[in-house]
């Protein structure tokens, strides 16, 4: 049996990204971190075509770049100069430009092999061990932490254990931490697009009364596809030829970047609105999917747990108590109440409102989005949500 301060139990984006926002902290503290891993990280960056991204906020931006790795990231990373918002079959647009809000881009599109290898790669190993491959099958509460059984039979006990292995947690589960399910009755699917024309730095989302798409740039001019249908058509759609599901993409998303000429493999999620009923216990934290899962249009999952993420890293170096205090995390969890309740509640209305066919809601959506490219409050407020800087008046 060994002891540590802290298990990360997921070695992924979110949880790789909690190590490195403490690694500095942990090291003058004498902390000994641990990340549980079951899917080894690859020890170079193999470029593909088909590799799946995520959208940074520059939000994110401002995170890694505090953490010291987001030049190692920048060096992937496509900016979204501008966004560009259009219902189909309706006249109003809006459109939302890095320029008019004072920055250098309003996100970037990383490739999260990419995205991996910088954290993984930044991540001091006299602080931070791995065990990979290795999964927790069994969770232990003791008076002062935590026993974490792994599929090898070895055992682990910690101060702190933060559950940060994704949507479908069976560790949450096993827990007794019930969730809050609301199904959107729709698939995401998800593909890389070649177009002929330039993106220019140009995101579009566009919504239509089968589902939102987003388009989103990419390095090499390739685009990121997220395309929300109907399950069953979505499954239509990813069983297509690519040069049938290349005409029918088309006719639904236009001609702004020419004609689409190339897709990559297609994949398919389910969707559905998911929250963890707690996420923090007595030398507990949940963090990531496991604790909130959101639909992807608006992109704002990943950079609400990355935030997460952070201010859990700094609640628990600044506080005086013994890591894993339950005082600590409730203050951790009141810090990003209002956080998550926002981001929450902005890509859920945002994917319900565009998700209606009813005459009435299609008719105010349009009103709306004219408004928001005629008043600049409205706007900068819009843009300040997808920037992920909503809750912070200081920036």
């Amino acid at each position: 049996m060994s002891r540590v301060n802290l298990a990360i139990i997921g070695g992924g984006l979110v949880g790789a990204s909690l190590a490195l926002a403490l690694q500095a902290g942990a090291k003058a503290r004498g902390w000994k971190i641990v990340l549980i891993e079951p899917f080894a990280p690859g020890d170079t960056y193999q470029p593909s075509y088909d590799a799946r991204s995520s959208a940074l906020s520059f939000g994110a931006r401002q995170i890694y770049q505090r953490l010291g790795v987001w030049q190692d990231i920048s060096r992937r990373a496509e900016p979204i100069k501008q966004i560009h918002v259009s219902d189909r079959g309706r006249f109003s647009t809006a459109r939302l430009s890095a320029m008019e809000e004072g920055v250098p881009a309003l996100g970037y599109v990383v490739e999260n092999a990419w995205l991996g290898q910088c954290l993984w790669h930044s991540l001091d190993k006299d602080v931070i061990s791995w065990r990979c491959p290795a999964e927790v099958t069994g969770m232990e509460p003791l008076t002062d932490g935590y026993r974490l059984t792994l599929n090898d039979e070895t055992l682990v006990e910690c101060d702190l254990a933060v559950l940060a292995d994704g949507g479908r947690s069976g560790l949450r589960e096993q827990l007794g931490i019930g969730i809050k399910k609301r199904p959107y009755n729709q698939s995401a699917l998800i593909a890389n697009i070649t177009p002929s024309e330039a993106h220019n730095g140009m995101a579009f989302e566009r919504f239509t009364d089968d589902g939102p798409m987003a388009l989103l740039p990419l390095p090499e001019n390739r685009c990121a596809l997220v395309w929300t249908r109907l399950g069953m058509d979505a499954q239509r759609l990813a069983a297509l030829d690519d040069r049938s599901f290349l005409s029918e993409l088309q006719g639904v998303f236009g001609y702004r970047l020419g004609t689409l000429k190339q897709v990559g493999a297609r994949n398919l999620y389910p969707l559905s609105l998911i929250e963890a009923e707690e996420q923090v216990r007595p030398h507990l934290a949940i963090l990531g999917n496991a604790a909130h899962s959101l639909h992807p249009i608006a992109g704002q999952g990943f950079n609400l747990s990355l935030r997460d993420a952070q201010a859990l890293a700094d609640t628990l170096l600044g506080s005086e108590t013994a890591l894993g205090d339950f005082a600590t995390l409730q203050a951790y969890r009141e810090r990003q109440r209002l956080d998550q309740n926002l981001t929450v509640g902005f890509s859920d209305q945002v994917t319900r409102l565009f998700g209606s066919t009813q005459p009435l809601v299609s008719l105010g959506r349009n009103i709306g989005l004219l408004g928001l490219d005629l008043l600049p409050p409205a706007k900068r407020w819009f843009a300040r949500q997808a920037m992920g800087l909503g809750t912070r008046p200081d920036v």
